[in-house]
């Protein structure tokens, strides 16, 4: 798994493995089924790009998994850097439980 303060190390192009507390879902309606999410780990945070087909294909782990782990490519785009997600899985919730529960806002 690449740290995400890590990911200005690797190119564009490079396949790349990141994981953390999914802090951000968004969908906007204007980015044509687009997902954005944001993934945040102990060394900041990554941007995962999921295209639509994925998107719907993964929706449930997606939308209900507090932490994710994600398997793609490193884009690079202006001097942004998004992950554009290929396959997704569910890290054990035990794994940052305790950090989780911080980014709820009651």
């Amino acid at each position: 798994v690449t740290r995400a303060a890590d990911l200005g190390r690797r190119r564009d192009g490079d396949r790349v493995t990141v994981a953390g507390i999914v802090i951000c879902r968004q969908r906007p309606g204007t980015a044509k089924g687009v997902c954005f999410v944001t993934l945040e780990d102990e060394s900041g945070l990554a941007n995962v790009v999921i295209t639509p087909k994925l998107f719907e294909a993964n929706k449930r782990l997606v939308v209900r998994s507090p932490l994710l782990i994600v398997r793609g490519v490193l884009q690079e785009e202006q001097g942004v850097l998004n992950v554009r997600g290929k396959t997704f899985a569910a890290l054990d919730p035990g794994a940052g439980a305790a950090f989780v529960t911080s980014h709820d806002f009651h």
